[in-house]
């Protein structure tokens, strides 16, 4: 639920960056004022990743210290605080450009917290899961699926079935206070469940300052797995990228990024747990290559065809072509991840080098991808960036392979 929410957040706020943009950071009245408001919406969001790391080390140490439990709770509160303060934000309109600063404590909290929710999350279920590692694990990446179908379906909602004045006077507040639903079953269930057998055997060889040794002793092993991350965070941020990129540069309908954001979160909410589970079978670094490679070659074809024939049902296709190579790479990435540290380490060294896979090559990709596209003119530019994400990855699977012995 804590992921589901994380997600659900992170990816109403993307979707609805036009309208964020201009009721929080367009500057009125000045040339450019779109382009600025973009820019600066989404400049917000990479801030709020800059404190995913301090968040992974606090919390991911607090976990390997204390407990998954107490960790778990502690993240899906702050989560709520976060979202609750960006559905009451008030706008520009209301007052002034404070407006702007409320949305960033909003993100700066939401990113705290979910620096310490996947590893966290993810030591949990791997933990509890003795056999069958990667479909258990897949199971976070697919709760993800749920949360861009459910974010996607708003927008597409919204976009269509308001009109202008409702939207942006309170319409896009409504997901926000959706999502405030999802904190209190969250927080019920993690206040019940009990702590993962892992854990409990380990009590008595804690690590002393799992921060430190997870730091210098196995830096190693926290830089490979973020390079790891890098395909799976941006291949998220991409198809959330898209509705702005549909509406800004495409000229196409509104609607229309959010309708493939739909299906990409049903197909990745069936075919993460089936890439989970053929990795049980032959290896997550061998999925995870296979979908690696397959992704750097198709992404260029993929946005040429887009550019040079743009229509909703095109962009559909693309995203839908980017939702399966997601499915494929990430599910099994929890379990590959995990299973890269120790259990006494294991969730601050997870939770270190997903935030820090994250917030460099996924935090700041719809600000990078606007600028990319603004200061070059290329349309293309997406899939540059894209593929290069993509071959640091590559190049991270192979360390996890050969010196680690991953398979």
């Amino acid at each position: 639920m804590g992921n589901a929410l994380e997600w659900f957040d992170i990816i109403v706020y993307s979707s609805f960056a036009v309208v964020i943009s201009a009721l929080f950071f367009e500057p009125a009245g000045q040339a450019g004022g779109q382009a600025t408001g973009i820019l600066l919406t989404f400049g917000t969001f990479a801030v709020s990743y800059l404190v995913r790391p301090i968040g992974a080390m606090v919390l991911g140490s607090f976990a390997d210290r204390h407990g998954r439990k107490g960790a778990l709770t502690l993240t899906i509160m702050l989560m709520m605080i976060g979202t609750l303060i960006m559905a009451c934000a008030p706008t520009t309109a209301m007052i002034g450009p404070a407006a702007a600063l409320v949305i960033l404590l909003s993100r700066l909290i939401q990113g705290f917290s979910a620096g310490g929710e996947f590893g966290t999350a993810t030591a949990f279920l791997i933990e509890n899961a003795p056999d069958k590692r990667a479909f258990y694990g897949s199971w976070q990446v697919a709760t993800q699926g749920v949360s861009m179908f459910l974010a996607s379906a708003f927008g597409f909602g919204l976009f269509t079935f308001l009109d202008h004045d409702a939207l942006y006077s309170w319409g896009w507040r409504i997901p926000f206070f959706f999502g405030l639903l999802i904190g209190p079953v969250g927080l019920y269930i993690r206040l019940k469940m009990e702590e993962t057998p892992d854990f409990t055997r380990e009590r008595g060889n804690l690590a002393k300052s799992p921060l430190a040794t997870t730091l210098i002793h196995a830096a190693p092993r926290w830089l490979a797995s973020a390079a790891i991350v890098g395909l799976a965070s941006v291949s998220v941020y991409l198809i959330l990228f898209m509705p702005t990129y549909a509406v800004r540069n495409l000229e196409l309908p509104s609607y229309a990024g959010y309708l493939g954001g739909i299906i990409s979160g049903i197909v990745t909410l069936i075919g993460a747990p089936l890439a989970g589970k053929l990795a049980d079978r032959v290896g997550c670094v061998r999925v995870m290559s296979s979908a690696a490679v397959v992704a750097v070659i198709v992404a260029f074809p993929l946005f040429l065809v887009l550019v040079a024939s743009p229509s909703v049902a095109v962009l559909t296709i693309v995203q839908v072509v980017l939702g399966i190579l997601m499915a494929a790479y990430f599910g099994p990435l929890p379990a590959l991840l995990a299973d890269m540290f120790p259990t006494n380490i294991r969730t601050t060294g997870m939770s270190i080098s997903y935030n820090v896979g994250v917030t460099l090559f996924g935090g700041f990709a719809p600000l990078i991808l606007a600028w990319l596209v603004s200061s070059t003119g290329s349309l293309l530019a997406p899939s540059y960036y894209y593929i290069v994400i993509g071959l640091i990855s590559l190049a991270g699977l192979v360390v996890a392979r050969r010196s680690f012995g991953k398979r």
